[in-house]
């Protein structure tokens, strides 16, 4: 007789069961643990955050067309001359007389220069760059969302897989048992060898799905390495962010197509591209440049030993004619203004797509949860009642076998719907920008991007920078 023991986990959801057995081990990560991890270590991330700090530097480099351009200026040489007369006397010879001098001509001073108008190119360029930034900022944060949501993700495809190893490894071990047991009855007489030849086979299919499964999580280990920074340990269960997340469908929807970091990115691209419109209209317009320049000559010719010179020269240039090109960049740039708006215009429909998107998968997954726990527990009540029948004769091996492959089959789904639910969670918050430390309530120190902008902004000379590289 089969000798079979289940274990009845009911609603009891396998993920959870194997997040406990973790749970009471000191030092277990937690999901928001990972995602802090993430947050502070991801390669992927501080990259970004040092491309918004290279584009804070735009800034002060369009702000310095307001700032005086001084500059030194010094010249040294050797300067020789010479001369040869000739003289001529009645009777005598031509006689010649050569003289020659040499002098160290040297000189220094300053020179500056001031932009008074430039047809507030200066202005413009100020505002775009500042816009640029405020775009990088939403770069930046669209990456944060991608990156913690890749978090959860891995976090929580280590978890099912980790569940997924350990329930395989069970169904080896009751399948082993279910074919020593047979080849028992065998030797009496109770079965054929058409029974040990299905168990065996059942056996090898269980084996093959084990080293499917070992090698998944193995996969899962490298990404959650790259991911989160440190190979994952003794995991906890994740918990879906439904509390974080708007009450319905229509307010995602309207909250997505406001908030998120691609749709304000593409707001941004808006701005610079209207603002390079002016910078390029700026050059039909005149500009003056006040001029001036202080310098000390010391010998500068033959004869004077020292010369002074200041002056202060205003310089007024109105352009008729460019060749043209002012006119194509002009041209040019407001395209890329109407290629822009097109672009704010996908990115609110991409935004609302994707809310619609999760939001059905997450709805899906909640179904799924509660579906998956009545079919493992059907699935257990089959295999005992199978079990029990099997003592009487009213049911064979392969019924058993069959029914313990239906159980697997039935936890397997519900680790991979508690996973759905998880991650469909963070998915939702993530489709309306709102997946994020200070949402999360996550305890780590905030990456705050202004401090560096600020740092920078109105600096006029210095080249480190405000991390000391």
């Amino acid at each position: 007789m089969a000798v079979y023991c289940v274990r009845r986990l009911g609603a009891a959801a396998f993920i959870v069961l194997v997040g406990a057995l973790a749970g009471a081990v000191a030092g277990a990560e937690t999901l928001e643990s990972a995602l802090v991890k993430a947050y502070q270590d991801n390669a992927q991330l501080n990259a970004q955050r040092a491309l918004v700090r290279a584009t804070d530097e735009n800034v002060p480099q369009a702000l310095s067309g307001y700032r005086p351009k001084i500059g030194v200026i010094a010249t040294l040489g050797e300067q020789r001359t010479g001369e040869t007369a000739k003289s001529v006397q009645p009777g005598l010879p031509a006689t010649y007389s050569s003289q020659y001098e040499t002098i160290t001509p040297y000189s220094y001073g300053v020179s500056a220069s001031q932009t008074l108008f430039n047809g507030f190119q200066t202005a413009n360029k100020t505002r775009a760059a500042e816009s640029q930034v405020f775009g990088a900022r939403e770069g930046l944060r669209a990456l944060e969302q991608t990156v913690l949501l890749s978090a959860a993700t891995i976090y929580m495809d280590t978890l099912r897989d980790t569940a997924n190893v350990l329930i395989q490894r069970s169904n080896v071990t009751s399948l082993r048992q279910v074919l020593e047991q047979t080849k028992k009855r065998f030797e009496v007489g109770d079965v054929t060898r058409t029974d040990i030849s299905q168990a065996e086979a059942q056996v090898a299919s269980a084996e093959t799905a084990l080293l499917a499964a070992e090698a998944q999580l193995a996969t899962d280990s490298g990404n959650y390495e790259t991911i989160i920074g440190l190979p994952p340990k003794d995991l906890k269960p994740g918990m879906p962010a439904d509390r974080f997340l708007p009450k319905a469908l229509v307010a995602a929807i309207q909250t997505a197509v406001l908030e998120n970091p691609n749709v304000t990115a593409a707001m941004y691209g808006i701005d610079v591209a209207y603002l390079q419109v002016k910078v390029n209209e700026g050059s039909l317009y005149p500009s003056l440049v006040l001029q001036g320049t202080v310098q000390q000559f010391n010998s500068p010719q033959l004869g004077i030993t020292n010369q002074f010179s200041a002056s202060v020269t205003g310089q007024l240039n109105v352009p008729l004619y460019q060749g043209g090109g002012e006119f194509s960049l002009i041209r040019q740039s407001k395209e890329s203004l109407a290629q822009q708006r097109l672009a704010l215009d996908l990115a609110r429909r991409q935004a609302r797509a994707f809310a619609e998107q999760t939001w059905a998968q997450l709805t899906a997954a909640k179904g799924a949860v509660s579906k998956a726990q009545i079919q493992v527990t059907a699935a257990e009540d089959a295999v005992n009642g199978i079990r029990e029948e099997m003592k009487v004769g009213q049911r064979t091996t392969f019924d058993l076998l069959n029914a313990q492959q239906v159980l697997v089959s039935a936890r397997t789904a519900l680790i991979v719907a508690q996973h759905d639910r998880v991650v469909a969670s963070y998915a939702v918050l993530s489709s309306v920008g709102r997946l994020s430390p200070q949402v999360l309530g996550l305890a780590t120190p905030l990456y705050n991007p202004a401090t560096h902008y600020y740092q920078v902004r109105d600096a006029w000379i210095g080249v480190r920078t405000p991390s000391g590289q």
